[in-house]
């Protein structure tokens, strides 16, 4: 199979008339020991275009055979893609115009509560978070780590990061993985991806399936107010995770402290 690659598909956007206007999201080169099926990859791909604003409501995106012509791939996987994309509302069909982007944003869909932001702002809009890693160790897990991950031998990874919105920190996370289930996990800050969920299925085909959180408010502590820039002992909340794969295996252990000054937590699945 071709390489996908993101100069053939924009190419190929670009050149399926006037009201087509939407490039193609880039897409990395997958290899073929990529857990993760390829149509799966690509919506996923597709999504983040248009949630990050990269495909604008009420675009007219390029044909599907354009399309599959960019990215390398056969026209089979990219309809099944957009057909998925369609049934959760994030693009829709109509006669003689073609595929457009309706705008939704799914609060609604379990894929895309594991991969956006669920704080959201104060009036209710959906925001994109980046993230800054502050650190990743292989540490040995402790007992109640093995416990709660069923970790059977090896130690733990376990991560630290801030997450921005609009140019501010928001939230602070550490979280714990069993070392044994991720073989090559990159052991520097740079390395790390930016999507841990995603990175997770397409790796090492593991999908977050669920996820139990317990929630408490408390004061800000010492490196709360540093991390956050908060102005003093202003009230923080703090999330305890666990989110199981999708045989009901513990993966990942969180820990989460946000500011929600500007912001509302909102969990919402259906």
């Amino acid at each position: 199979m071709p390489p996908v690659n993101a100069k053939n598909a924009t190419a190929a956007a670009a050149g399926t008339g006037s009201d087509a206007r939407a490039a193609a999201p880039t897409l990395p080169n997958f290899g073929a020991g990529e857990a993760a099926p390829l149509y799966e990859r690509v919506k996923r791909h597709m999504s983040e275009a248009i949630l990050v604003g990269e495909w604008q409501p009420g675009m007219v995106l390029p044909s599907e055979t354009s399309l599959a012509q960019g990215f390398g791939i056969a026209v089979g996987t990219v309809r099944r893609a957009m057909s998925d994309l369609v049934a959760e509302g994030l693009l829709t069909r109509r006669r003689k115009t073609g595929t457009v982007v309706t705008g939704r944003t799914p609060h609604h869909s379990l894929r895309f509560f594991f991969q956006y932001f669920r704080l959201h702002r104060a009036d209710g809009s959906l925001v994109r978070s980046t993230s800054r890693f502050l650190s990743v160790e292989a540490l040995p897990a402790t007992p109640a780590q093995a416990e709660a991950l069923q970790i059977r031998a090896g130690g733990v990874i376990r991560i630290r990061r801030i997450r921005h919105v609009d140019g501010r920190p928001v939230m602070h996370d550490r979280m714990i993985m069993a070392q044994e289930r991720l073989p090559d996990w990159p052991c520097g800050t740079t390395d790390l991806p930016p999507l841990l969920y995603l990175h997770l299925l397409e790796r090492y085909g593991i999908r977050i399936s669920a996820v139990r959180e317990q929630i408490t408010a408390d004061l800000a502590d010492d490196e709360d107010i540093a991390l956050l820039e908060l102005g003093g002992r202003e009230a923080v909340l703090t999330i305890d995770e666990v989110a199981y794969d999708q045989a009901g295996v513990p993966t990942i252990l969180g820990w989460h402290r946000a500011t929600t000054a500007a912001h509302a937590y909102v969990n919402e699945v259906r």
